[in-house]
């Protein structure tokens, strides 16, 4: 029995008519909606370039670096070279923001302008950590990175500038000692990878590609890099010992106008030396064999200033010994001035002299200055650039051949190795953060002093004007210090050492070394990026989008 079909009617024309699609969103919509999408990770980069900065003096809550780095390494996972750039911007600007506040007596520009021009380097490590996270061992190869990034950061541009690197938040920690091995980078790789490692831990315990006894093991990789440092030996013995006096006399007013009155600062440090003097001759304080004066305690030129000259030899030639007078000197020419530590003698009056290699740019120097001017009128404060100095700071002091480094040169690695690579048995550093007094930057100052000590096994003496003064031993312990703000005086004896680290003797290679490192996983991920489509790693999780609900 045939069955009826039934029957379907259809509106006349349906079939003809051409479905209809939903119209395409603007462009303003588009790019709205992906900022709304990325929101949540970049309130994280945020929080997590505050946490790094908290890691560092004056909060040094060094745990923190650890937490960064991983923080950075799991929000760049799986994302695309651009998402990660960005990512590392959001992580970097407030990071540097709060690390330079103290810049704000210059400027809040300044702090911004800097900031931002500092971010845009941890935009490239974030990119660069996101092209390489499908990488095998990807935790090496972005531990690697950050030494990659550190590098070009303290080279560029105009000299570059290193501060924010992650040893000198970890300058009396557990990764202190690798510093004796391969200096602050070192440090910095260990740091990154302890941070790295806990972020392929998180990973493998969440996700499809769940792990927990890899993830337990990528913990104790972490604690191992971190612990590490136990079993690196700092030489700090010594056969001869000099005794030091270190005078902070104080400066007339902090901030920008530090100096007062002309002679003012040079009369603290003249008075403070004479009080000294006369504590000495009452057998209160030891008889030092040498004394250090900090940068720009005379704020005038002693060769062309008759009362300068004759008040430094007045102090010199009470307290009896070779002192190391910081002052400007004119020259070379009548646009240009020179920073100057200058080895005074009791009986021959000035010596031998070191000039500060590395001027700072806009603080000592103006470059583009024709331009600039016309724009930014501050910068007629800077009324003469500062010449560069063209040798190191090895000079012979009394009985100690010292190796000086002024004010922020502590910061480059290459200029505090030439002093010791040159013989020098101490290290001085002489500096004056009067402008920064009560802000956070000497207490981050001390902190690379401190690294450097037990980079190159070497007593470290801090003459500031202002403060922080300090004694530092070669093991980085800080012996005595002085507060900011005070006229005082230090007297210590101190090691005078001859051996060099095995961080001397390398040099720069483990910085070149693992830098190199972090190149070569870019270039690796590019190639494998052409290879074959983007796709994840099956056995463990792609990306945060995984691991965070």
């Amino acid at each position: 029995m045939p069955v009826a079909m039934p029957v379907t009617q259809e509106r006349p024309g349906a079939a003809a008519e051409p479905q209809k699609q939903a119209p395409r969103p603007g462009l303003l919509t588009r790019v709205l909606a992906k900022v709304r999408a990325g929101l949540p990770r970049t309130g994280l980069a945020v929080v997590a370039g505050l946490l790094l900065a908290l890691a560092f003096p004056p909060y040094d809550l060094w745990p923190l670096s650890l937490l960064g780095v991983a923080a950075l390494s799991l929000l760049t996972r799986g994302r695309t070279v651009r998402q990660g750039a960005w990512t590392g911007f959001a992580f970097g600007l407030p990071f540097f923001l709060m690390l330079l506040s103290w810049l704000r007596v210059v400027g809040w520009d300044a702090t911004v302008g800097l900031s931002v021009v500092e971010a845009l380097f941890l935009a490239a490590l974030g990119g660069a950590l996101a092209g390489t996270s499908r990488l095998r061992g990807w935790p090496l190869w972005a531990a690697c990175l950050w030494v990659t990034q550190e590098w070009a950061r303290d080279r560029l541009p105009l000299g570059g500038f290193p501060w924010g690197r992650l040893a000198f938040a970890n300058t009396a920690t557990p990764y202190t000692p690798l510093a004796a091995l391969g200096g602050a980078p070192l440090v910095t790789f260990a740091v990154a990878l302890s941070g790295t490692l806990l972020a392929w831990a998180v990973l493998r315990l969440r996700g499809p590609g769940r792990a927990p006894k890899a993830a337990a093991l990528a913990a104790l990789g972490a604690v191992a890099a971190m612990v590490a440092g136990y079993a690196v030996p700092v030489p700090t013995g010594a056969t001869d010992t000099v005794k030091v006096a270190i005078v902070q006399g104080n400066v007339p007013n902090p901030g920008m106008d530090f100096l007062g009155r002309p002679m003012m600062v040079l009369n603290n440090h003249a008075a403070a030396t004479e009080r000294l003097a006369l504590d000495v001759r009452g057998g209160e304080v030891p008889r030092p064999d040498i004394v250090i004066w900090p940068e720009n305690s005379s704020d005038l030129d002693p060769f062309s200033d008759p009362l300068a000259r004759q008040r430094i030899d007045e102090a010199v030639k009470a307290i009896g010994v070779p002192t190391l007078v910081g002052t400007l000197v004119d020259g070379p020419d009548a646009q240009h001035v020179q920073n100057e530590g200058i080895v005074w003698d009791p009986v021959t009056g000035p010596g031998a002299s070191y000039t500060k290699q590395h001027p700072v740019p806009f603080g000592e120097y103006v470059p583009f200055r024709a331009q600039l001017m016309k724009v930014v009128t501050r910068l007629q404060r800077v009324a003469r650039d500062f010449y560069p100095g063209d040798h190191n700071g090895v000079m012979q002091l009394g009985p100690a051949k010292i190796g000086d480094v002024i004010c922020f040169e502590v910061a480059y690695d290459e200029i505090v190795r030439d002093t010791v690579d040159d013989g020098a048995r101490i290290l001085v550093v002489q500096t004056n953060n009067a402008t920064y007094a009560k802000t956070g930057q000497p207490e981050q100052q001390l902190a690379m002093s401190r690294l450097r000590a037990v980079e190159h096994g070497r007593a470290v003496l801090i003459a500031a004007t202002s403060g922080i003064s300090a004694v530092i031993a070669p093991d980085g312990t800080v012996q005595q210090r002085t507060q900011e703000l005070t006229a005082e005086e230090l007297s210590a004896t101190v090691p005078l050492r001859d051996g060099t680290t095995v961080a001397d003797r390398v040099g720069a290679l483990p910085e070149w070394t693992l830098a190199l490192g972090g190149l070569l996983a870019c270039a690796a991920a590019v190639a494998l990026g052409r290879r074959r489509p983007r796709s994840g790693t099956p056995a463990e999780p792609e990306s945060l989008d995984q691991v965070v609900p």
